[in-house]
């Protein structure tokens, strides 16, 4: 096995202050596409998409749960015999949502199968993820996913619902933490640190932050 090789302490320190200065640069690089994605227009949605739900039918307003913004990612579906382990993992790295709703943020997951063996698959892998089946719809198609998978996020005016972002490949790998995701939507962090057009909401950072537990339903 070819490891890293054995430096002093000094030479390590050296190496990983170089290493640090590219990941700042990297870090404030992404800031700022962050805030260029947070300027991004939106289009709206006329298609009346409709979806099953372990509870029975529900539109693309009922996703949101109440919220103003919405994440969904659309699980590739090839069967209970079948099932995505790339998406799998992906659903494995999402943490627990009560930090995305404390910023009016819900998250979905959508796919093209029955809701019968969605539900069985979501029981097996422990997901409490709201996870809802597109079957017999254009949804999939219409935001970028096909037989595929894909991530979008959505905004709500009233019951009118826009698309404001989308990613797929790599861009969903990158993935993984409630601030990457909170990064993609058109609000943000919603930190007074963050560099956002002006009347978005923000609040300084740190405090918002809870143990899930801890949230309660207060939605904003």
């Amino acid at each position: 096995m070819n490891r890293p090789r054995i430096v002093s302490e000094p030479h390590w320190h050296a190496a990983r202050e170089a290493l640090l200065a590219k990941e700042k640069e990297l870090t404030r690089a992404l800031d700022a596409l962050a805030a260029e994605r947070r300027r991004m227009p939106m289009v709206r949605v006329d298609a009346d998409h409709r979806f099953q739900g372990p509870d029975g039918p529900a539109s693309l307003l009922d996703l949101f749960d109440g919220r103003s913004q919405l994440i969904t990612y659309c699980f590739m579906w090839h069967g209970l015999d079948d099932v995505c382990s790339g998406c799998a993992m992906f659903v494995d790295n999402i943490g627990h949502p009560a930090h995305l709703h404390a910023r009016d943020v819900s998250l979905a997951l959508v796919s093209r199968g029955p809701i019968e063996e969605i539900t069985q698959v979501g029981k097996r892998m422990g997901w409490t993820l709201p996870w809802f089946s597109s079957l017999g719809g254009d949804f999939n198609d219409d935001v970028g996913a096909g037989d595929g998978f894909a991530l979008n996020v959505f905004l709500r005016d009233g019951d009118e619902v826009y698309r404001t972002y989308f990613t797929t490949g790599r861009g969903v790998e990158r993935l993984g933490s409630n601030w990457t995701f909170l990064d993609l939507t058109p609000f943000g962090r919603q930190e007074t640190w963050e560099d956002s057009p002006e009347g978005r909401p923000q609040t300084p950072p740190y405090q918002w932050w809870r143990l899930h537990d801890e949230y309660g339903d207060d939605r904003p």
